[in-house]
C-alpha cells in the first residue's frame, strides 16, 4: 500500500516504505519515475529511498488529478530487469582519512579492522542519487555498522571522503558539511559537470569498496 501526499504546492510524495529498505519496491520506484518524467505535465521524477517526488506545474494542474494518475502508474507498472553495471572504488581506509573507525568500532562491538572489513565486503547498491549532485544513498551496509549520523554534523567534510549514516552508506562528491561517519577515503571523482555523463553513478549500479594503501 502506498501513501501521496502533497510535498508543496506543485509536488506530490509517494511514499512506499515499509519498514526496513525493500529492493523490489525500489526497482518499481526506478520505474515509476521513468513514465512519470515522460509525461509532459511532470517537471521532474526524483526516486528517494523506497519513495518518489514528483514535481509538476501548480498553476496548470491539478494535483487530484497527478495523483489518481500516479496511482494508476504506480499499479500498471512492472519492474523491468536492467542490467546493472558494477562500479569498484579503491578506498584508503583509516588515520586521517578515516577518523570516525573507531567511534564505529565502540559502537559495532567490532575491532578497527572488523569495521573495515565489514564494509569492504558489503554488496551496495545505488538506490538514490541526491543531496548534492552526484551523491548516492548505497543501501547493503552491514547491519553492525548502522550507527546513527553525528549529533553535531561536521561543517566541511573533503571530496572523496567514504561515510555511513544510518543504514547507509556513501561517498563525498564535494566538500560539503555532513553528519555522517567518516572511515576513508577514494579518489575517484564522482561528479565532474564537464564529462559527458556528470554522474559517476546510475541508479541500480552495484558498487563494491576494495581497500587500497
Amino acid at each position: 500500500m502506498i501513501r501521496i501526499s502533497c510535498a508543496g504546492a506543485g509536488a506530490l510524495l509517494l511514499d512506499a516504505a515499509h519498514g526496513a529498505f525493500n529492493d523490489s519496491v525500489q526497482e518499481r520506484i526506478w520505474a515509476v519515475a521513468r513514465r512519470m518524467a515522460a509525461q509532459p505535465e511532470i517537471l521532474q521524477a526524483v526516486p528517494g529511498v523506497n519513495n518518489l517526488l514528483i514535481v509538476f506545474d501548480a498553476v496548470q494542474y491539478d494535483p487530484a488529478t497527478l495523483e489518481h494518475s500516479l496511482r494508476a502508474v504506480w499499479e500498471d507498472t512492472l519492474v523491468d530487469a536492467s542490467p546493472a553495471r558494477e562500479i569498484v572504488l579503491p578506498v584508503t581506509y583509516g588515520g586521517t582519512f578515516g577518523e570516525d573507525i573507531p567511534v564505529v568500532a565502540r559502537f559495532a562491538g567490532l575491532t578497527e579492522e572488523e569495521v573495515i572489513a565489514a564494509h569492504v565486503s558489503g554488496e551496495y547498491r545505488v538506490a538514490a542519487i541526491g543531496a548534492m549532485p552526484g551523491f548516492a544513498y548505497l543501501t547493503g551496509l552491514d547491519p553492525r555498522l548502522a550507527i546513527p549520523r553525528r549529533a553535531s554534523p561536521r561543517v566541511s567534510v573533503e571530496q572523496g571522503a567514504v561515510s555511513i549514516g544510518g543504514g547507509q552508506a556513501g561517498v563525498m562528491p564535494c566538500t560539503s558539511p555532513t553528519g555522517w561517519h567518516i572511515l576513508g577515503k577514494t579518489e575517484e571523482i564522482l561528479f565532474d559537470a564537464h564529462r559527458a555523463e556528470p554522474c559517476l553513478f546510475r541508479l541500480g549500479d552495484r558498487v563494491k569498496f576494495r581497500r587500497v594503501g
